[in-house]
């Protein structure tokens, strides 16, 4: 199952983010795929302000800790993999404490621990303009955990004025 999306702008791609953060439920896992500058952060930033984490709470990628983790409706968990040199640093780390838990495990650069995308909701950022994006939402593994929000996209887009792709 998958669903694709453009978005116009940032602003866009946050609303899109917004929106998706508040139909993520605990335990969820989402794969942020993309070049760098694809808009995977500013998306992460929209899923993390739809959890509820507070506007004035900066959200940046954890390109050089791994991960950073933010307070919420749900805890969202974060994590950067592009800087990754080995999986036994995610070991180290207790990574997969993280996933399928209590909150939301958001990552980008999943490419390097591919284990991630047997069960997940793996977003792929790609640029079609200077500030447009297409984002294709696919589910992997069990498709019940994430029918609801994929089904929601379409309303999603509705409601941000969204491009459907």
């Amino acid at each position: 199952m998958q669903y694709s999306i453009q978005t116009e702008s940032a602003e866009q791609t946050d609303q899109l983010g917004r929106q998706l953060g508040r139909q993520l439920m605990a335990g969820s896992l989402v794969l942020l795929r993309g070049d760098l500058g694809a808009g995977k952060t500013c998306l992460a930033t929209g899923i993390a302000r739809g959890l509820g984490v507070a506007q004035a709470t900066p959200v940046t990628s954890p390109t050089y800790t791994l991960m950073n983790s933010y307070e919420g409706r749900l805890p969202l968990y974060h994590f950067d993999l592009y800087r990754l040199s080995s999986e036994d640093e995610l070991l180290d780390l207790g990574f997969d404490d993280y996933f399928h838990g209590d909150g939301v495990a958001l990552v980008e650069w999943p490419e390097r621990y591919p284990e991630l995308s047997r069960e997940a909701l793996i977003v792929d950022l790609v640029y079609v303009g200077d500030e447009a994006r297409q984002l294709t939402v696919t589910i992997s593994g069990q498709p019940t955990k994430y029918q609801s929000v994929l089904y929601d996209l379409g309303e999603i887009a509705a409601i941000c004025q969204l491009g459907d792709g």
